[in-house]
C-alpha cells in the first residue's frame, strides 16, 4: 500500500494550467500583418516600376467612328489575359492598362480589331497593324492546355505586341486565326 501513497499525493497536488501570453500572440499577429502589407506594397511598386519602364509606348487607339456600321467578320466573348512583347511570353506589358486581366468582347472587321474590356481600358487595333494570330498555351504567367489561348500579334508604335485571349467557346479559336491571317494578307497586298 505504501507504493500507492506517492501516486496519491502526486494526484492530489494542484497544478494550474499554463496561462496564454496574449501580448506575445498579439505581437506575432501584428508582425504577420505588417509583413503581408509590406510584401503587397513591394509588388505594387514593382508593377508601377514596370509601367514607368514602358512609358515610351504610345497611347492606344480608340475605336473609330462608324466601326459598328462595318461588316463584322467575327465576334468573340471571353477573357483577356495579358499583352506581352512579341515572342516573350513572360514579358508582360502593363502600360496603358494592357496588363490588367478582364472579360473581353472582340469584334473583327475589315477596319481592324475592336477590344472592349468591361472594367479596363478598351482599345482598337487597325487592320494595318495586325501581324498574325496563332494558338498557344501560355502568356504572362497564364498557362492552359495546348491551343487554349488565342494569341494575336500586332504592331503598336515600333513595338510588336502579343495579346492573349480565351474564348468562352474555345472551338472558335481556329476560325479567328484563319480570319486574322487572311486579313493581314489582304492588308499587306493593298499596302504594296
Amino acid at each position: 500500500m505504501t507504493s500507492l501513497t506517492p501516486l496519491y499525493q502526486l494526484a492530489a497536488e494542484r497544478k494550474s494550467a499554463e496561462v496564454t501570453d496574449w501580448s506575445a500572440r498579439i505581437s506575432w499577429v501584428i508582425g504577420l500583418i505588417v509583413l503581408i502589407a509590406f510584401v503587397y506594397w513591394l509588388m505594387r511598386q514593382g508593377w508601377k516600376w514596370r509601367g514607368s519602364l514602358q512609358s515610351d509606348l504610345p497611347e492606344l487607339a480608340a475605336t473609330p467612328e462608324g466601326f459598328a456600321d462595318g461588316e463584322k467578320l467575327l465576334t468573340l466573348t471571353g477573357r483577356y489575359h495579358a499583352s506581352t512583347t512579341a515572342g516573350q511570353w513572360l514579358d508582360r506589358i502593363v502600360a496603358h492598362g494592357l496588363g490588367t486581366r478582364s472579360r473581353v468582347e472582340l469584334t473583327l472587321t475589315g477596319q481592324g480589331l475592336d477590344v472592349v474590356r468591361p472594367g479596363a481600358a478598351d482599345f482598337f487595333v487597325p487592320a494595318a497593324a495586325l501581324r498574325g494570330a496563332r494558338l498557344d498555351k501560355g502568356i504572362a504567367g497564364k498557362v492552359l492546355p495546348e491551343g487554349g489561348l488565342l494569341i494575336i500579334t500586332w504592331a503598336h508604335g515600333d513595338k510588336l505586341i502579343d495579346s492573349g485571349f480565351r474564348s468562352d467557346r474555345s472551338a472558335e479559336h481556329p476560325a479567328w486565326v484563319e480570319a486574322i491571317d487572311r486579313l493581314t494578307r489582304t492588308t499587306e497586298g493593298t499596302a504594296r
